[in-house]
This record gives C-alpha cells, structure tokens and sequence, in this order.
C-alpha cells in the first residue's frame, strides 16, 4: 500500500508543487493534497494559530487541519533559502515549528531543511538533490530511484517555468492562458499564495480575464531580467521573494505597456511593509502608471473588495479614452 503524502494547498504549493508532485510519485508515494481555500478552513487555521500572523499562515494552518487525518505523513519542508545569499521569509521557514507547536494530532512532518544560502558558482542542484535523498527516505531506500524522481521532478518544474513565461498562469492544472488583444494591460504583483489562491484574492484574475483584462505577473516575467532591475537598488534585497516584486515592478515601468499595477498583499507581512511602500514611491516618482495597494486579512469584505477594483479599473478605462489627461494621483 503507497504511503500517503500529505501536501498543504497553500504558501509555496504554487510555487513548487510540479517538483514535489512529480517527485513524490516517481517514488510510489501517494500525494494527497488539501481542499480548495474554504471560509472553514480559513476559519480552522485562526484558532490554530496565533493571533499576529499574516493571512497566508493562518490559511496554511487551515489546510493542514484538512489534511492531518487523512496522510501517513504531512510534507512542510524548512524553506531557509533558495538562492545563494538570500533568505525566505521567515514565517515560511518557520511553518514546521509552528505547525507542530499549534496543532495536536498530527502525523509525523517530512520537514527536511533546504537551505542553498551558501551554495553558489551553479551548484544548487547537487545540494538539492541531498536535500531530496533525505525526504525520499521517508518512502524508499533506493537512492538510484530518488535521483532519478529528483532529476524528473526538476525537468517537470522546469517545464512549469517555461510554461509561465508563455503566458499561462498557475492556476489548477497550470490551464488558464491570458487574454490576447485585450483593452487594458494590468499588472498584478504580489507573492504567489496570495495570487494564485482565488479565495484569498477573491476570485480577481479570473474576473480580470472575465473583462478582456490582459494579465501579467511576476511569474511571466524573465527572471534574468527581474535579477538585473533588482540589483540596482542602493543595498541587496535578500529577501528571495521581496526581491521578485520589486524587480518585477522595476522592469515593468520600463517596457511603456503597462495601464495600471494593482500590488496584494497581506495585513502584518513584514516584507511586503517595506517593498510595496518602496515599489508605490517608484512607480509614482518616475511613471504616470496608477498604482492600487490591497491589503488583505481574514476579516476582508469581497462586496468593498469589488467596489474598489471596478473603480480602479473605471478610472484606467477613462485615462485612455480622454488620451491620458486625467491624472492619476489627482
């Protein structure tokens, strides 16, 4: 009988689900994931965790209360870092810990550690695939197996990358193209759990798309060019994340095709405190090109969440009918 994976469909499930699916089942594992993002699991994950955490953590907590009776083990791998001299956010390193200290009954956690801070001159593999010897041993002793399930995994996740730049998005089933020749182009920039998970957003792009919106994310940007951007700053961002936001703002208000930037983000995210406001300060200084901040947490209304989006949107579709004579910040 498989041994049972549980995978939480929340955080960086967006962003790396194609390795870890493709891996974990190259070695027999059985994946099982969470439900869709529900008022009920949102509501599980606040009395799971604590009061001060953002939206994202307290939506994974909910998830991992919907998988924890179901799965042989629950897979939360301690994300450190995966760029040389960059950290993730600590929260996400952290989920673990947090997990294990919040919630009772648990199954036991693959919670291997993935740290490639120091790994650097093209050698991030080698130190992941260490790092997948290690949580494939929870399914299998055959190593020859768990370098050959790593070794597709990075092939299918790479695949997944290139799919991105393509214009897809990574919704279910990475299945919803952009819209093309479309009246508007708006960006919208935030962190992959709060874009891709339609209950946090309230179902946005999809009703962005629903408007003939043409979409673009960070994720279908080239990351060479988002790396570049970013190292212009005066200091290094070695937030890894922090760092795709920002980059991608810089890159796209110098392309002069962009309507509007719409930027999520989550109420007591640390990070995102400081790159929106840095981003919002750009954007204003050297464009003309609105800018909309959201700020989410679990007590956001979706009517006042609506109400807000139309009038941006309204108000981008009069700039280009009056030929970019009304102002944008008034």
């Amino acid at each position: 009988m498989a041994v049972k994976i549980g995978i939480p469909r929340a955080m960086m499930y967006y962003e790396y689900i194609p390795l870890w699916k493709r891996f974990f089942e190259e070695i027999g594992a059985e994946i099982v994931l969470s439900e869709h993002t529900t008022k009920n699991i949102l509501n599980d994950g606040v009395k799971n965790c604590i009061d001060e955490a953002c939206l994202p953590v307290k939506i994974f907590h909910g998830h991992v209360m919907n998988l924890k009776d179901r799965v042989d083990y629950l897979f939360i791998p301690r994300l450190t870092s995966v760029a040389y001299r960059e950290y993730i956010c600590p929260k996400v390193g952290g989920l673990p810990d947090m997990i294990k200290y919040s919630i009772s009954g648990l199954p036991p956690i693959i919670d291997t550690e993935i740290n490639l801070r120091n790994i650097a001159f093209g050698k991030p593999e080698r130190a992941l695939l260490k790092a997948f010897e290690r949580i494939g041993g929870y399914v299998t002793r055959d190593k020859k197996k768990i370098k050959r399930a790593f070794e597709l995994g990075m092939d299918e996740y790479r695949k997944f990358q290139k799919s991105l730049l393509q214009g897809y998005l990574p919704d279910e089933g990475n299945s919803i193209l952009k819209v093309k020749n479309s009246e508007l182009n708006i960006a919208i920039i935030g962190h992959v759990y709060n874009l891709y998970d339609s209950f946090i957003n309230m179902n946005l792009l999809k009703r962005l798309q629903r408007e003939n919106i043409h979409i673009i994310t960070p994720e279908n940007l080239p990351e060479e060019e988002i790396i570049k951007r970013a190292d212009t700053l005066p200091k290094k961002m070695y937030w890894t994340f922090g760092k795709r936001l920002l980059g991608s703002i810089l890159y796209i208000i110098e392309q002069n095709d962009i309507d509007g930037i719409i930027y999520i983000m989550s109420f007591g995210c640390g990070i995102d405190a400081f790159v929106a406001d840095i981003s919002e300060r750009r954007v204003r200084r050297e464009t003309d090109i609105p800018f909309f901040l959201i700020t989410l947490d679990e007590h956001s209304g979706e009517a006042g969440f609506n109400t807000r989006i139309e009038a941006f949107i309204d108000l981008i579709k009069r700039r280009k009918r009056l030929e970019n004579n009304l102002s944008a910040y008034g």
